[in-house]
């Protein structure tokens, strides 16, 4: 049975200060939880049990901690009839669970305590928890901070997902280039998953619809599918802060309905007879498998559609268990779609309710209207998902049916309020007929919710004026604006354990409650005592990142350097090559002139491209070039050092963002959404070097202009440049750094292996530079050096820092989450404070 039903009344978990018997009473109910759970879990003897052994027993006894908890926030939900939110969102990137839980329930030291008296370190442990990579980056991690808010605010609230065999592919760097290994996140088990076999849903796939005659001329379409999928749900407990509330993040994981055709297997068709499990199980077996050959395209479409399927069908079961009636379906439910992966839910919720629920299609095309809200990531028009007709019409037939009717309904609406606009109607079709037809899964979303938003200021303000321009002109009401936000418990509380008590100490402990008392750090921020406290901290985070740089890569860095670090994924827009670039430049400067008083620094980069991205793959291979002869040259000492550490994660995050000085935030001004990254490193005092492009717009706001460091062209400043032609030889030329720099990539210095190996990324530069490195580089450069400038100015440089962390509350994702809840969702919120 499910927690929801087989739910208990319990009080509500206790969230007051312990006395110190009290609190000696739970180090020794956790010891001996941990030694049962070891013993008749694990199924070991302490004196032969592994690290792993004592990380499993030690999740156990701390997920039965979550399961009062989350019984009772089960409980409650149903007995008020309360409405729930439902975030689909086809990435999840919660990274490793132990410490996140035992922060949100206030266990940390309770467990330290309890397993040291057992000869067991707990932070030894924390290493060995596989993690999760469930997404791709800041879309997948925007996932798991709005859970743990939404938990946080007592919000009653599901995620929905794929449960992924392997997440995101494990980068290797080898000989400088990526390569791709599957990821095995499951391959000891997940402790902190629940199994609900009873929980299944069919979902199909293909077939035929067949128009049956229910009475009258009236005539029902009556889809069937050629394939069936089980969708077998896994639910992991989202526990918020002090443990008041858990929510469930419910991840479906595709299973065959006839796993073993015994007929074949009996014939000695053995592989065959497994044919329709690989098939099925291809579904939850990989994150984004590449889209590039036909196969590729529809194993994505197919993933979709089976997650928003099954999910659709989980909680309409749910409304109609506990509410009776499915025309109630708005006010007791709201479905937000993060990104355009879940957008087939707006056809798929018209086909249940018209066709299982004999809804008429007005009332139907309401109740979807009203429930479901769509957030957009991306200004780039193409990546705002269109699947070929045939495609469509093949894999998910009744779909294309009623994705046909409801564009009719929607084209003859625009052309009566807008007369003779043929442009208009081509634009905001649902169908896009130019060099094939395509179906639009941008505008569907759009067009089937109540609601959508951007995820920053100017982002939102930029998607009235380009990809969703025509729509704003039609529904003008329905664009808003939530600026992403970030979990403190996660990057400051659990990341950087000695900033957090620093920060409790001098703004009170209320900073764990309510991000805005950081803001008493502003008024000491000048405060010389309060510089070496900081200054401590950080270098004690920047020696734990030298020590892991050294262990993974045999790399020696300076912790007293200037750690200078971009860390996301590897794409173009986000020009990792404009910073390798101007590494090349500083590496130049400095032998040039080794007598002046360079601020030393370390370029650390970290990110995965794309498998089939081949210039972002050349990215990494120039970064990796570029670090070997920077690292080898003995001119440059510890004045410069250039790391790529491979496999970018979470947890590898949790290391690096606390010791970062300077956050790398350079994406071409217009083409990056929001960005979270950028808030981490902030929250955690280091200063942003970025374009005017997405959230940087807002944290230059907070911080003020002296403590951020802009550069390059803006958004407008962007749009006319490509309107203008993009061949940037003038720029090249005036430009005092970039020529040399360019010529020597060209020409082999970094690749004397391979001398042309650069060239399709220098010519791409210098006749079609579509990201604009070019003219932005002579403003990064200065840029870069003005923050040499300030970090040789100590006091100056640690006011800025603390200066950055007092005004990052505002991007807490508490404050976000409130706004949904408020703006589109309408639920009621609990104030952390």
């Amino acid at each position: 049975m499910t927690v929801e039903v087989e739910s208990k009344m319990l009080d509500k978990p206790e969230t007051t200060t312990r006395a110190p018997s009290a609190a000696g009473d739970d180090v020794a109910k956790f010891r001996t939880a941990v030694i049962a759970k070891l013993t008749y879990a694990v199924g070991k003897n302490p004196a032969a049990a592994s690290d792993r052994d004592w990380f499993l027993a030690t999740a156990f006894a701390t997920r039965d901690r979550i399961v009062d908890r989350w019984v009772t926030s089960t409980r409650q939900t149903y007995s008020e009839g309360r409405k729930r939110v439902y975030y689909l969102s086809l990435e999840f990137l919660i990274g490793r669970l132990l410490f996140d839980a035992l922060t949100n329930l206030e266990m940390l030291e309770t467990v330290r305590a309890a397993l040291g008296d057992l000869g067991v370190d707990l932070d030894r442990l924390r290493q060995v928890e596989p993690d999760a990579a469930l997404g791709n980056g800041g879309l997948g991690r925007l996932a798991a901070c709005f859970m743990d808010s939404m938990a946080t605010l007592s919000i009653a609230a599901y995620g929905y997902g794929i449960r992924y065999d392997h997440g995101l592919f494990r980068q290797v760097i080898k000989n400088g280039w990526q390569q791709e290994y599957p990821e095995d996140w499951l391959s000891f088990g997940n402790p902190w998953e629940f199994e609900r076999p009873e929980v299944t849903y069919d979902v199909g796939f293909g077939g035929s619809v067949e128009a049956v005659a229910v009475g009258g001329d009236r005539k029902k379409q009556v889809w069937h599918p050629a394939e069936q999928v089980e969708a077998v749900a896994y639910d992991t407990p989202i526990v918020g802060w002090r443990g008041r509330h858990v929510n469930t993040l419910r991840l479906w994981s595709a299973r065959a309905t006839d796993p073993l055709r015994l007929d074949a297997f009996n014939q000695g068709d053995h592989m065959g007879a497994l044919a329709d499990q690989v098939k099925a199980e291809a579904i939850s077996k990989v994150l984004y498998p590449s889209d590039a050959t036909p196969a590729g395209q529809e194993l994505r479409l197919r993933q979709e559609y089976f997650f928003t399927a099954a999910s659709l069908h989980d909680l309409i079961r749910r409304h109609v268990d506990t509410f009776g009636d499915v025309r109630s379906l708005p006010d007791k439910a709201s479905i937000q779609l993060n990104d355009t992966h879940p957008s087939i839910a707006v056809a798929e919720l018209m086909r249940v309710l018209i066709d299982e629920h004999d809804i008429e299609w007005a009332q139907a095309w309401d109740i979807t209207n009203r429930t479901i809200s769509y957030t957009n990531h991306t200004l780039l028009p193409e990546a705002l998902e269109t699947w070929p007709v045939p495609l469509m019409e093949r894999v998910l037939p009744r779909h294309m049916q009623i994705i046909y009717l409801i564009n009719a309904l929607h084209i003859e609406s625009v052309r009566k309020a807008f007369p003779g606009d043929d442009a208009l109607l081509s634009s905001v079709s649902l169908i896009q007929e130019d060099h094939g037809r395509r179906v639009r899964m941008g505008n569907l979303a759009f067009l089937g919710s109540h609601s959508i938003n951007g995820v920053a200021a100017l982002h939102s303000e930029l998607m009235k004026t380009t990809v969703f321009k025509d729509f704003y002109r039609i529904y003008p009401e329905r664009m808003n604006n939530k600026t992403n936000g970030i979990t403190f418990r996660r990057w400051l509380n659990e990341a950087n354990p000695a900033l957090t008590n620093l920060l409790v100490e001098t703004c009170g402990p209320e900073v764990l409650d309510d991000p805005g008392a950081l803001k008493k750090l502003e008024a000491m921020a000048g405060d010389s005592a309060l510089h070496d406290k900081l200054a401590a901290v950080r270098r004690q985070n920047k020696v734990a990142l030298s020590r892991l740089i050294r262990d993974r890569l045999d790399i020696k860095v300076n912790p007293g350097a200037l750690f200078d670090v971009q860390i996301k994924r590897i794409h173009e827009y986000k020009r990792q090559l404009l910073n390798v670039l101007e590494t090349i430049a500083l590496y130049d400067a400095m032998r040039a002139n080794p007598a002046k008083a360079w601020a030393p620094r370390v370029k650390i980069f970290s990110g995965k491209a794309a498998a089939s991205y081949h210039m972002a793959k050349l990215i990494i291979k120039l970064a990796n070039d570029v670090a070997k002869v920077v690292n080898d040259d003995p001119t440059v000492r510890d004045l410069l050092k250039v790391v790529f550490l491979p496999n970018y994660n979470v947890s590898l995050a949790e290391v690096i963002i606390p010791a970062a000085d300077l956050s790398e935030q350079i994406s071409t001004a217009g083409m990056e959404a929001s960005g979270t990254g950028n808030m981490k490193m902030a929250l955690n005092g280091a200063l942003t070097i970025g374009t005017l492009d997405g959230a940087n717009v807002e944290i230059k706001e907070h911080v003020g202009d002296d403590n951020i460091f802009i550069f390059g062209l803006t958004a407008q400043e962007v749009e006319d440049r490509r309107a203008a032609g993009i061949d940037e030889a003038g720029a090249i030329a005036a430009s005092p750094h970039l020529g040399e720099v360019l010529d020597a990539v060209a020409g082999g210095v970094f690749s004397p292996d391979e001398p042309d190996r650069y060239k399709p990324l220098v010519d791409a530069l210098r006749h079609h530079d579509y990201f604009l490195v070019t003219p932005d580089f002579d403003s990064y450069w200065d840029a870069q050096r003005r923050v040499d400038a300030l970090w040789n100015n100590r006091p100056g440089w640690w006011t800025a820092s603390a200066i950055n962390t007092a005004n990052m509350g505002w991007f807490s994702s508490d404050r976000t989450i409130s706004e949904y809840a408020r703006d589109i969702w309408h639920v009621p919120v609990l104030q952390t404070r």
